[in-house]
């Protein structure tokens, strides 16, 4: 199976199974000097766990990374970086029903037109703990971009109808939808708890801000940086939706509207005084906050009877047993953010060659 390694530089493979011993991910390319420990990725598995609220499927695992190369003595060595988080709470029988059924919104029927095979134990390769890989890798390249004063912050912009009206960066953490808002939060987990006695589930949108990224990262064809960012997010597997700054509504903007002007801060750097083209211009950083969105599908496994056709093409109802989250986001802001900080990394790797002074400075005699 081609498709598991993303970037350039910075490079991610990422492997395993929902039922498989374990998930894990290969880094490489982080440079060597980086001080690295499992305290620093566990966090961020914390934030993607299953069992946190009553919003999350009850699959009781504790997520925890092992650093297995790559680091000596607290810090990066410049091998590559193997990181490992054993399944300890697998379910598979919960999926013996479905073996020969294609659940509605899965991957099943396009996984098995491509390879005559799938792995029906929560979806293998195709299931959300996939992701689990990209949060260990983000947490490392978050570490790097800390270390150059940028940093990403993902949040819950809405939940089905809810969408948040303020923004209270610590409201984050004080609640398990991540929405940075407690009034949104409050109707948000109503609406949620009637979706679930419905048997049904619920989409959402994730907003993402990058603060303190410099100008000159990226490329201005092919790997445009917002090109790269939006496959990072649309690789992640509830994604349906992607924009960037004003994004959409820049359909409905006039040129004089849409235009960042630039001007002179007291420091006498160049900024802008607007940024309705969310910190990228031409492909390449311009030096505002980035600011990225994507709108998150409804989870597919809900529990009321669903019409669908089995492997030998035969209509069949199906009810999807096992344990399934009534609404991913929560658990994907993470995921968002360890995509953007990947793509932010390597972007900033990659860049480091694109000047004659740049090399003489590390090259030079």
């Amino acid at each position: 199976m081609a498709g598991s390694t993303f970037g350039t530089i910075f490079r991610i493979t990422t492997w395993g199974e929902s039922h498989g011993k374990g998930i894990g991910v290969v880094i490489d390319g982080c440079p060597a000097g980086l001080p690295l420990s499992e305290a620093d990725i566990q966090p961020y598995l914390d934030r993607r766990k299953p069992g946190q609220s009553r919003f999350t499927t009850k699959r009781n695992e504790s997520d925890t990374a092992e650093i297995l190369s790559g680091v000596f003595e607290g810090k990066t060595t410049g091998t590559p970086i193997s990181i490992m988080i054993r399944n300890a709470d697998q379910h598979s029988g919960d999926y013996s029903n479905i073996c020969d059924k294609y659940r509605p919104g899965h991957a099943d029927f396009c996984f098995d037109s491509k390879y005559g095979f799938r792995d029906y134990r929560g979806g293998g390769r195709s299931s959300g703990r996939e992701t689990i890989g990209r949060v260990a890798a983000g947490a490392v390249a978050a570490v790097l971009l800390r270390e150059l004063g940028i940093t990403v912050t993902a949040y819950t912009r809405s939940i089905g109808p809810v969408s948040i009206e303020t923004f209270d960066a610590e409201e984050m953490s004080r609640n398990k939808l991540y929405m940075p808002d407690a009034a949104a939060c409050e109707k948000a987990s109503a609406y949620l708890d009637n979706c679930i006695a419905e048997q049904n589930s619920s989409g959402g949108t994730i907003e993402c801000v990058v603060s303190g990224m410099p100008a000159g990262a990226g490329d201005p064809v092919f790997d445009k940086l917002d090109a790269n960012l939006a496959k990072a997010i649309m690789s992640i597997g509830s994604v349906k939706g992607f924009e960037i700054g004003d994004g959409f509504r820049v359909a409905e903007a006039v040129g004089s509207e849409n235009n960042d002007a630039f001007t002179i801060d007291k420091n006498g750097k160049i900024t802008k005084l607007t940024n309705h083209a969310g910190g990228i211009l031409g492909g390449i950083s311009d030096g505002s906050d980035i600011v990225l969105r994507c709108a998150c599908k409804p989870t597919p496994s809900i529990s009321r009877p669903q019409q669908t056709v089995n492997s030998n093409g035969e209509p069949v109802e199906m009810i999807i047993k096992g344990r399934h989250d009534p609404i991913i986001v929560p658990r994907a802001v993470v995921v968002v953010e360890a995509m953007t900080a990947i793509v932010l990394a390597d972007a900033l790797l990659s860049g480091m060659s694109a000047r004659m002074d740049s090399v003489r400075k590390v090259w030079g005699r």
